[in-house]
């Protein structure tokens, strides 16, 4: 009997074993994948998965290509190649461990137990200006996402002179006479990748919805527009960022004029001659003080108009979208500069901006005391920065697509760093309200993975509503959901109101419209 017993327990520990890894075992349209489990809560990673083939040597500024297939098991058990950037923004921590051109992966987080589950889809697009960040940033973990049943997705793609080069060569060289665009491509490469294989990981790849922060929220408002990935999403969500400038994608010449400018400066006589520099001689000639912008160009391929226009015609995808940002995008030096905050340094600065229309402005935007500069230049500051930009996207988004916008006010401030309140007491305020890129772990769960900051219990309840709000909006284009204040969509006609998420998260009208409304004519000239 008790050799039985063993035999039984052995038997079932085998048949559990090889459930486990016939779990990690996922096959794709290009080869087999092995990933993880994670050990808190079983949800399966897959990290590290090619979804083109690495843009090197000749494929360096070529639209990317499909991944080609490979024979046996791929471990995919790590994070890829960080993309090709130096180190600007002391907030991004990797769990990449190396920086290469070869860096088109992405990571999968799925709860699913099996491909026949059709789980709700999220890929999110990492945010950095265009010149850096990695799909392997802590705070983009896509664990507890998917712990509310949700396939979570992060993505890589090309930066900077990798990602936004173009040229009269590249053009000529190309299959549709454009060039530049390479780091948004890549982004679309990776939407259709998903699309293919998804529901492989469990995933319904009619469900897919697109999210990035900052850049990678002006990314998701570029796909929206692109005719490469409008057609293949169910939904968007944009936190603080959207190509709505009149500059957000110039003509191909003027991108091709900056190319050519730029690898003059690198000391390249050709397009041979760039492609024959290595890596990290591009990235340090291109990096260097006085550099020049590389934009975003109407293509003909990716974009063939500037997006603004897709919106303004309606041709963009028509989905449900969540958008908005937060309270103190930047501080008041941002507009102020080195000047103290005061009443006359800043009606100054407001001359010298608008001109004749400053006294509209300083209506708009009003100082009489110290405390109110600050005010102002604070949402002066962060509307020129990037607030007008984004209330441009959810204003036509919501007049021409025939679809609900969700838009939010982020204004839960950080509370203080750990071990560092001395540093800081005593200094005079710079922001009243929540800053650029706060509330990336607040929307997706991730708070518990930045140690640099004294959680408290109010952080975490913030947190849970949104990340909620966001989970109930990828499953079904629509926020709301049992315990959650009621969130009122924005129509064509509707009178605007956006949800306040902070302790006590609340429904508000549109308080500042005639704002954006002077910006929006301001920026129209």
């Amino acid at each position: 009997m008790k050799t039985f017993l063993c035999l039984l327990l052995a038997f079932c520990f085998f048949n559990s074993v090889s459930a486990q890894n016939s779990l990690l075992l996922v096959k794709t349209r290009n080869g087999v994948v092995r990933g993880t489990i994670e050990k808190s809560s079983g949800i399966r990673s897959f990290k590290g998965v090619p979804f083109a083939q690495p843009p090197v040597g000749k494929l360096r500024w070529v639209a990317p290509q499909p991944v080609k297939n490979w024979k046996g098991i791929r471990n995919a058990d790590h994070f890829g190649h960080i993309p090709m950037q130096k180190k600007i923004y002391a907030d991004m921590i990797f769990r990449g461990d190396t920086v290469s051109e070869d860096c088109l992966y992405l990571n999968i987080w799925t709860p699913a137990k099996s491909a026949s589950e059709k789980l709700p889809v999220l890929v999110y697009f990492f945010g950095g200006g265009f010149r850096a960040g990695d799909g392997s940033e802590f705070r983009y973990d896509g664990e507890s996402l998917a712990r509310k049943g949700i396939v979570t997705i992060t993505v890589n793609y090309r930066l900077g002179i990798f990602g936004f080069m173009a040229h009269p060569e590249l053009s000529a060289e190309s299959p549709y006479h454009g060039s530049g665009n390479y780091g948004l491509m890549d982004q679309s490469a990776a939407i259709h990748w998903v699309k293919d294989n998804i529901a492989a990981f469990g995933g319904d790849p009619k469900k897919i919805t697109i999210a990035g922060e900052s850049a990678g929220s002006s990314s998701v408002s570029a796909q929206m527009a692109s005719p490469l990935s409008r057609d293949i999403i169910a939904g968007a969500i944009g936190e603080s960022g959207a190509m709505m400038s009149n500059d957000s994608a110039v003509p191909l010449a003027e991108g091709e004029q900056a190319g050519a400018a730029l690898a003059t400066k690198v000391g390249a006589k050709s397009l041979t001659d760039l492609r024959a520099m290595s890596a990290a001689q591009l990235l340090d000639a291109s990096a260097k003080p006085g550099a020049i912008r590389l934009p975003n160009t109407i293509d003909g391929y990716f974009f063939t108009e500037a997006p603004k226009q897709t919106f303004e015609a309606g041709r963009q995808a028509h989905v449900p979208l969540l958008v908005g940002w937060n309270s103190a995008e930047v501080g008041y030096p941002s507009l102020m500069g080195r000047d103290t905050p005061t009443v006359a340094n800043y009606k100054k600065k407001v001359k010298a901006l608008y001109g004749d229309k400053a006294d509209e402005v300083l209506k708009l935007y009003p100082a009489t005391t110290q405390e109110e500069v600050i005010t102002s230049a604070t949402a002066l500051g962060s509307a020129r920065f990037i607030t007008y930009s984004t209330w441009k996207w959810a204003d036509l988004q919501s007049k021409t697509s025939g679809k609900p916008v969700y838009r939010y006010l982020f204004s839960k401030p950080r509370p203080a760093m750990v071990n560092l309140e001395p540093l800081t007491s005593g200094m005079p305020p710079q922001l009243v309200g929540a800053s650029h890129a706060s509330e990336i772990e607040f929307a997706l769960g991730n708070l518990a993975t930045n140690k640099t900051y004294a959680w408290t219990d109010d952080d975490y309840k913030v947190s849970a509503t949104m990340e909620d709000y966001f989970a109930n909006f990828i499953k079904t284009g629509n926020p709301n959901g049992p315990g959650l204040p009621k969130w009122i969509a924005n129509t064509k006609g509707s009178v605007v109101n956006f949800m306040n998420i902070d302790i006590n998260t609340h429904l508000e009208p549109e308080h500042d419209r005639e704002r954006f409304l002077f910006l929006d004519q301001w920026y129209s000239k």
